[in-house]
């Protein structure tokens, strides 16, 4: 796997600087903050994300097309060459359908369509025989296992070697998969079956398709998130266009576009209309319940439904599409990267950024379809903020928390194969492209598959059974696809007066998401019981919940949980008020929960050779200075301290005097240890976790607790860093020995950290680099939009789900929910007059217009191996990452008016 520093010229886009270099190859990953290959079993888990792992070279075959893209042909050549003879695709490993077929399977057809390309060109590959094609079709031969099942449905995972159900196969127990795992897979199935003649693989897509079809809510027309592979039932009931579904809605359009069927179109076209009628709040994009679809599901968006206004281009619904994106792109500008998920009221809910390019694939589009120039002002903010905040190193580094800006030593392969193609694409002219890419097809990971494909090997029998089930408007179906001349009349000032009303949605007076109950209702009926006022003591309160459909279970604890039954209540109008109630109920908790909790902080390597670009995540204190009152930090050299546990009179305070002061946990209090350090005149302190291998990328942070005595003689910042983020600054020291790093409540740019003092010449240049792309945006400046800065508080927000009626919706205990369980339906209070929360670790939503995050206190996770950073065991020595470092720096020096 290569290492790839893109460099493109956004002037005319007339060279790519790649940097390839040996950090990683030939694991399937990259890790950019410690400079090496990750390798499936020998790194932490992180579970399910881990399925995309299959010693095959992920990152390196899911590039291949991008390098063509990008008019590297002659490294394209020599990364097939890599591929043919290295890569391994019958490892005894478990991977992941979905990601296997869309990243590997799509990577293999898609490096085979450029290779052909090239080679009737008759310039580069005219040795190339298929070889990329003979790997696509053995992978896709061992992925078929997986479709086993009585209902066509596969498996979500498979073991390469072994298939499903062989007893060395470790995988085949499965009872669900989600819908875009079984729904995604005509566009690499179909395009193999084309190439190869082989019928089968496209076979087995379809079934797969029409049995999800069939399986369809009828009266809604709309999929659930996960479905039983064996019986066809819906096991996850809420619907979207985000995480679980997204790109099933995708390959239904796209696979009309490639394969001419027009069942295909008239599902999407059915699936939209209700997507339009149920799910679109323009601009926003609620889940709803699949039987209950005029119900909001959840009250927060995830970023995967940033791919939805591209869709929309291409379906030709252009002013939706814009509507949504604007919206999206305010929040990006708010947090600089979109959160993994964020509430109605544009509040971060997960606020991990794993540098997802759904988001500049849609700006793509849209700049494509409506020419305005407004859109390459976004794409040069996505730039610019990649490189400001995400460039380390070794690489771009997933962001672990986009209000801090910490990273995460993380560069899934999605974002080469996808971001670097689209953001290139975005600026690129005709000229600049070696081949029309209107002749190809994007896949869900923006493989190119051949549009001549329609016409090659169709073995498969058309059969149009969608007519029979839709009544719909005929304007819904269009039988061409979209003339962007009549969708829009060359008039840029058109999406300009559809953006305008939304350059302020988000604001900082955290606007409350509007149901649609209330929406249809006006102002809306209030429940009858408002969270806020509710007894547990009170006959009168209890009747009312029994109305609602609420019941409550006195628990051994003395708490009491609540549990909705919607079966149960009165009326239907009556269970909606109880499932608000419910909502306020967690809400409720959670504000109350919130206001005891502090949010992350960061320490960030300023000194040689780091400059900043090093943000790790820590963990607060409950006492000291609160970095978020001192906006500035504390900046200062660190040194370790002896003892090293600090548990005692430091003994070197000559060397802790005005330096930040290292020590290790354990032993005595987190507040005797500030004492200590204080004492011997040290300006903070970070303390390392002594749980070897523990990382916060596998484990919540804690905040440090006091002592139980008054903590107001501690002055000094006091922050804490898991083992692995502890020992990449212990390894810089033992390398470097001089260290400074800064404290603060979030990672600080650049231009701030080296305000006053001597900014390293790399910098500089980095910072110039934009100066092209401005030069071309200055062409549109009569077009041009200027869009506002907005603000809202960064929180997270829970959501409850409500069963279809004849099963329980219940809402937990709020203490004990997280990201992961956020869908969870039942609330535990403690059984008194008035509602208190309870004092238990929490993941939950923040009061409004407050900024905070979820932070469990002194919470161990142990991990599955030591993941110390030791910068002389490294595949690559800081000495030879220095050297790139300066081959870029040249590089960048040569080349005139280039852009990152």
């Amino acid at each position: 796997m290569c290492h790839y520093l893109f460099q493109a010229s956004m002037g005319g886009c007339r060279e790519v600087l790649l940097h390839c270099s040996e950090h990683a190859y030939p694991a399937d990953e990259l890790m950019p903050l410690t400079c090496r290959g990750r390798v499936r079993g020998q790194e932490p888990s992180r579970g399910d994300v881990d399925d995309a792992l299959g010693k095959f070279s992920l990152t390196l075959i899911d590039t291949l097309d991008t390098l063509v893209v990008l008019n590297k042909t002659k490294e394209f050549e020599e990364a097939v060459k890599k591929v043919i003879k290295d890569v391994n695709l019958d490892n005894d490993i478990v991977v992941s359908v979905f990601e296997t077929n869309i990243r590997v399977l799509g990577g293999l057809l898609g490096g085979h369509s450029v290779a052909i390309m090239l080679k009737e060109k008759g310039e580069h590959m005219q040795w190339y025989n298929g070889e990329l094609l003979h790997m696509a079709k053995e992978l896709g031969y061992k992925l078929l296992p997986a479709f086993n099942t009585t209902s066509g449905l596969p498996y979500p995972r498979v073991n390469l070697k072994f298939g499903v159900r062989h007893p060395e196969a470790r995988t085949g127990t499965e009872t669900d998969t989600c819908t875009a795992c079984a729904g995604t897979l005509i566009l690499e199935f179909a395009a193999l079956s084309r190439f190869t003649g082989t019928s089968i693989f496209e076979e087995y897509a379809r079934k797969a398709l029409d049995f999800i079809w069939e399986k369809r809510q009828r009266s809604s027309n709309l999929v659930g998130v996960t479905i039983n592979i064996h019986t066809g039932d819906w096991v996850r009931k809420d619907s979207g266009v985000g995480a679980g579904i997204d790109s099933y809605y995708e390959y239904l359009l796209k696979a009309y576009v490639l394969l001419g069927d027009d069942s295909f179109l008239e599902r999407f076209n059915t699936h939209y209309d209700a997507i339009m009628r149920y799910i679109s709040q323009p601009p926003l994009l609620l889940d709803v319940h699949i039987h209950k679809p005029m119900l909001n599901a959840r009250t927060w968006m995830d970023s995967l439904l940033a791919f939805f206004p591209g869709l929309q281009v291409l379906k030709g619904d252009i002013r939706p599409a814009i509507e949504t994106h604007e919206m999206l792109y305010q929040v990006i500008k708010k947090h600089n990267f979109l959160p993994e998920a964020f509430t109605t009221d544009f509040r971060v809910h997960w606020a991990q950024h794993p540098l997802r390019p759904e988001f500049a694939e849609s700006t793509y589009f849209l700049y494509k379809a409506t020419g305005d120039p407004y859109y390459l002002e976004v794409g040069k903010t996505l730039i610019e903020n990649l490189n400001k905040y995400a460039r380390v190193p070794c690489g771009f580094a997933a962001m672990k928390d986009v209000r801090t800006g910490s990273h995460e030593d993380r560069m899934d392969s999605f974002f080469l194969a996808e971001m670097f193609k689209y953001l290139y694409l975005l600026f690129a002219d005709k000229e600049d492209m070696i081949f029309d890419i209107e002749d190809y097809i994007f896949t869900t990971e923006a493989h190119l598959l051949p549009l001549w494909l329609s016409t090659t090997n169709q073995t498969i029998s058309k059969k149009n059974t969608t007519t029979e089930y839709t009544e719909l408007d005929d304007s819904n179906f269009d039988w061409t696809c979209p003339n962007t001349q009549i969708l829009f009349p060359n008039d840029p000032m058109f999406a300009q007066s559809i953006r305008e009303p939304l350059k302020n949605v988000v604001d900082k007076s955290c606007p409350r998401g509007i149901s649609r109950a209330e929406e249809s209702l006006g102002s809306g009926p209030k429940p009858p019981l408002r969270a806020r006022d509710f007894m547990a003591s009170n006959p009168e309160h209890l009747e009312i919940l029994k109305k609602m459909g609420v019941s409550l279970i006195h628990l051994k604890d003395g708490r009491v949980q609540l549990v909705q039954h919607a079966v149960q209540a009165a009326s239907s109008l009556d269970a909606e008020d109880g499932l608000r109630f419910m909502q306020e109920m967690i809400e409720l908790s959670s504000q109350q929960q919130k206001e005891q909790q502090l949010p992350p902080r960061a320490v960030q390597i300023v000194s040689h050779p780091f400059f900043g670009r090093v943000v790790l995540t820590a963990g607060p204190a409950q006492f000291g200075m609160d970095l978020s009152k001192h906006k500035s930090g504390t900046r200062g050299f660190v040194v370790t301290i002896k003892p090293y546990n600090g548990c005692s009179e430091i003994t070197n305070p000559e060397a802790v005097k005005e330096k930040i002061a290292l020590m290790q946990r354990g032993q005595c209090m987190f507040a005797e240890k500030a004492r200590n350090i204080q004492k011997a005149g040290a300006i903070g302190g970070i303390v390392i976790d002594d749980n070897e291998g523990s990382s916060s990328d596998t484990a919540p942070l804690f905040q440090m607790a006091g002592d139980g005595k008054n903590t107001d003689d501690i002055t000094i910042p006091m922050l804490f860093l898991f083992n692995k983020e502890g020992n990449i600054i212990l390894d810089a020291i033992r390398e470097y020995e001089a260290v400074e790093v800064l404290l603060s409540d979030k990672a600080k740019d650049r231009a701030t950290i080296f305000k006053g003092k001597t900014i390293p010449n790399y910098i500089i240049d980095s910072n110039l680099e934009m100066e092209n792309m401005d030069q071309k945006l200055s062409e549109n400046d009569s077009h041009k939009q200027n869009s506002e800065e907005a603000s809202s508080a960064s929180q997270d927000v829970v959501a409850v789900s409500e069963e279809p009626e004849g099963e329980s919706s219940d809402v937990t205990d709020p203490d004990s929910l997280s990201p992961a369980h956020a869908d969870s339906d039942s609330v535990s209070i403690s059984d008194q007059d008035s509602y208190t929360p309870g004092t238990d670790e929490a993941s939950t939503p923040e009061p409004a217009c407050m900024q905070g995050d979820n932070q469990p206190q002194e919470q161990k996770t142990e991990t599955e191996s030591n993941s110390k950073v030791n910068w002389d065991n490294k595949v690559q020595p800081m000495e030879s990452i220095l050297a790139d470092w300066n081959e870029d720096i040249e590089a960048f020096e040569m080349m005139e008016k280039d852009e990152l």
